[in-house]
C-alpha cells in the first residue's frame, strides 16, 4: 500500500484545502518538493488546467493566518516559497543552460558551468514607533483601499545596518526621527519571500511628513482609541498589541522540532 503524503498544494498565492482548512493527503510524485522531513511532506504547483478535487478549495494564503497556529502558516510559506524559488531559477544565471534540482539540498544547479543557485529571502524592516506612555503611530497605506493603518514598513537596502534601515523608512515615509531602537522578533512573510523582522522605538523628533506615492495618511493615536488595524496573524497585528496591551508578540515557547 502507498503511503501518502501531506500535501501543500498550491496555485500562485492559494492553497488547496478542505471545508475545515486541513490539507490534502497525495501520492507523492518524482516533480514534487519534500521537505527536510522526508518524503511524508511535500509541496507541489496546481496548474491552470488541472480541476480541483471534490471537497476541496482554493483559499489565499493571507487568509490561512487568521485560522492556522503560527507553526502551521510558517510551513505553508516555506512550500510556497521554496516552490516559487524553483519555478523562477529552471535556467543558470550564469550561463543561460538548464539547471537541475540538487538530489540533497535546496539548490537548482547547473551542470554545465557548476553554479548553484540557492533560495533567497528578502529581509524587511517594521517598526512599532511610540510616543510618550500611551500613543503609537500608525498610517495607512496609499495603495490599500481599505481604511486600515500599520506601521511603517520596508526593505533593507544593499550595504546598510536593520537599525539604519528602521531609521531611513521611517524618515523617508513619515518624516520623524527615532530613538531606542530594539529588536522584536520575526516573521516569514511570503509574498513573495520576504522575511519581517519587527522593531520597537521611540518617537524622537520631527513633525509628520508624509511620502504621498507611499503613505496616505499617519497619526499618533491614544492606545485606547485605535483605528482599523491589521488581521490578527499577523507581526504587524502582535506588535500594536504588544505596545498597547503587554501581550507576547513572538511564541517563544516553541520548541525546536
Amino acid at each position: 500500500m502507498t503511503e501518502l503524503s501531506l500535501a501543500y498544494i498550491f496555485q500562485q498565492q492559494q492553497l488547496l484545502v478542505d471545508e475545515n482548512f486541513q490539507l490534502p493527503r497525495v501520492e507523492k510524485l518524482a516533480s514534487d518538493l519534500s521537505f527536510s522531513s522526508g518524503d511524508q511532506v511535500i509541496a507541489r504547483d496546481l496548474l491552470e488546467d488541472e480541476s480541483i478535487p471534490e471537497g476541496f478549495q482554493l483559499v489565499p494564503i493571507r487568509q490561512l493566518l487568521q485560522v492556522w497556529n503560527t507553526q502551521q502558516f510558517e510551513q505553508a510559506s516555506r512550500a510556497i516559497q521554496l516552490l516559487e524559488w524553483r519555478r523562477n531559477h529552471k535556467f543558470c544565471s550564469h550561463c543561460g543552460h538548464k539547471t537541475e534540482v540538487h538530489a540533497t539540498q535546496y539548490a537548482m544547479v547547473c551542470p554545465a558551468c557548476g553554479y548553484h543557485q540557492y533560495p533567497r529571502v528578502n529581509p524587511c524592516v517594521i517598526t512599532v514607533i511610540t510616543r510618550g506612555e500611551d500613543e503609537v503611530l500608525l498610517a495607512r497605506n496609499a495603495r490599500n483601499k481599505l481604511p486600515i493603518y500599520g506601521l511603517i514598513a520596508g526593505f533593507v537596502e544593499v550595504g546598510e545596518t536593520l537599525e539604519e534601515a528602521v531609521r531611513r523608512e521611517t524618515f523617508e515615509e513619515v518624516g520623524v526621527q527615532l530613538k531606542n531602537i530594539q529588536y522584536l522578533a520575526s516573521q516569514p512573510w511570503p509574498f513573495p519571500s520576504n522575511l519581517m523582522i519587527a522593531f520597537k522605538a521611540e518617537y524622537a523628533g520631527g513633525e509628520i511628513q508624509l511620502q504621498e506615492e507611499e503613505i496616505r495618511d499617519a497619526q499618533f493615536f491614544k492606545f485606547d482609541q485605535l483605528p482599523d488595524i491589521p488581521f490578527k496573524g499577523s507581526i504587524a497585528h502582535a506588535m500594536i498589541m504588544h505596545v498597547t496591551q503587554g501581550t507576547p508578540v513572538a511564541d517563544d515557547t516553541k520548541a525546536w522540532l
